[in-house]
C-alpha cells in the first residue's frame, strides 16, 4: 500500500508538472523577452534585430536585442547561461560558439549541457577571396603560388578562432600550402587592410563581402559550402576547385539555458520559424547572402555536436589556443 500511494503521489506530481508546464507555454511570453548578440554590430545583430521586430508583432511583447560582446563571444554565452530558464532570455549564437568549446581550456559554462536549442536560423558560407593585385583566378592557380611562394601569402582574419581564421587553417591543412595566418581585431580592420593590399587573401563571411566582390574590389575565388550559393552562381566551391573534403558553414541561431521547459522551447521555435518563413524576412535575409534554415531543436542540438567535434579536431590540429 505504501508503494502504491507513493507511486500515485509520484503520478499526481508528475501529472501536475505537465499541466503546469503546458499552462505556462500557453501564457508566453507575457513579458518582454531578450536576444543577447554575443558581438559588436554585425550580421548576427541584424538578423536578431529582424527577428526581434516580427516577434513583437507577433507576440505583443517588447524583444529587446542586447549586443554583449566580449572573450570570443564567451562573455554573452555566459549570461544566458546563467539566465533563469524561463524562455525569456535567448542568445544569438554562432560559429564561434562550438569552436570556443575546444579553443578556451576553460569555459563558464558548458557548450553543448548549459544550453537548450530552439533553431538554427540562417547559414551563409565564408569565401575565399583574393586582392585584385594577386595573380590568381581560381583556386588551383593560387595553391599553385602559394607553393611556389611558401610563407610568403597573408590571409588576413577576425581574429584567432574566429570562422575566417578556421576556414584558412582548413584550406592550409586539405591543401598543403604554407600562407601565414594574420589576425585582427575584428572583422572590419581585416577586410580594410585586405581591400588596402596590404594582406592578400581571406575567408572572410560572404555577408561581409558581397557587396566589395560585386564592386569588383574583391575577386572570389570560391566559396566555403558544399553547394554554390545563390547570391554568387558563378563562383565554385572549394571542394570542386582542388580542395576535396572542404566545408565550412557560417551560421547563426538561437539557444536559451539548458532547463528551459520543452514547452517554452517549442513556443519560442514556432514563433520564430513562423517569423523566418515570412517573405519579407526571407527576402532580407537572402539579400545579405544567408540561407534561412528554421530547423527543429533536436536537429540544431545535433548540429552544434557536430560541428563541436569537427572544429574541435581543428583547432587540436593546428595547435590554436586563446591569446
Amino acid at each position: 500500500m505504501t508503494v502504491c500511494r507513493s507511486l500515485c503521489a509520484l503520478g499526481f506530481l508528475l501529472q501536475g508538472a505537465f499541466y503546469d508546464s503546458v499552462a505556462a507555454a500557453q501564457d508566453f511570453p507575457n513579458r518582454p523577452l531578450r536576444i543577447i548578440v554575443p558581438l559588436s554590430a554585425g550580421a548576427a545583430d541584424t538578423l536578431s534585430r529582424s527577428i526581434g521586430q516580427k516577434l513583437t508583432e507577433a507576440t505583443n511583447q517588447p524583444v529587446i536585442v542586447e549586443n554583449r560582446p566580449g572573450a570570443g563571444t564567451t562573455l554573452g554565452s555566459d549570461i544566458v547561461a546563467r539566465a533563469t530558464p524561463d524562455g525569456y532570455t535567448l542568445l544569438m549564437a554562432t560559429f564561434s560558439h562550438a569552436v570556443n568549446a575546444t579553443f578556451y581550456r576553460k569555459l563558464p559554462y558548458d557548450t553543448l549541457k548549459s544550453f537548450a536549442a530552439v533553431t538554427l536560423v540562417a547559414s551563409a558560407p565564408n569565401v575565399l577571396e583574393v586582392h585584385p593585385s594577386v595573380p590568381a583566378r581560381t583556386t588551383k592557380d593560387l595553391i599553385e603560388l602559394a607553393k611556389a611562394q611558401p610563407g610568403k601569402l597573408n590571409f588576413a582574419s577576425a581574429g584567432n578562432g574566429s570562422s575566417s581564421h578556421l576556414a584558412g587553417e582548413l584550406f592550409k591543412m586539405l591543401s598543403g600550402v604554407d600562407i601565414v595566418h594574420v589576425p585582427y581585431k575584428g572583422a572590419a580592420p581585416a577586410l580594410a587592410d585586405l581591400l588596402g593590399g596590404h594582406v592578400q587573401m581571406s575567408f572572410d563571411p560572404l555577408p561581409s563581402s558581397i557587396s566589395n566582390i560585386k564592386a569588383g574590389k574583391l575577386r572570389a575565388l570560391a566559396v566555403t559550402t558544399t553547394h554554390r550559393t545563390p547570391s554568387l552562381t558563378d563562383v565554385p566551391t572549394l571542394s570542386e576547385s582542388g580542395v576535396p573534403g572542404y566545408e565550412l558553414n557560417g551560421w547563426s541561431g538561437l539557444l536559451v539555458p539548458a532547463a528551459t521547459p520543452a514547452s517554452i522551447v517549442r513556443r519560442l521555435h514556432a514563433e520564430i520559424v513562423k517569423v523566418l518563413n515570412a517573405p519579407d524576412v526571407k527576402n532580407r535575409f537572402t539579400g545579405m547572402a544567408f540561407e534561412v534554415v528554421g530547423n527543429t531543436p533536436e536537429e540544431f542540438q545535433a548540429f552544434i555536436r557536430r560541428e563541436v567535434e569537427k572544429w574541435g579536431k581543428v583547432v587540436r590540429s593546428a595547435n590554436i589556443a586563446a591569446d
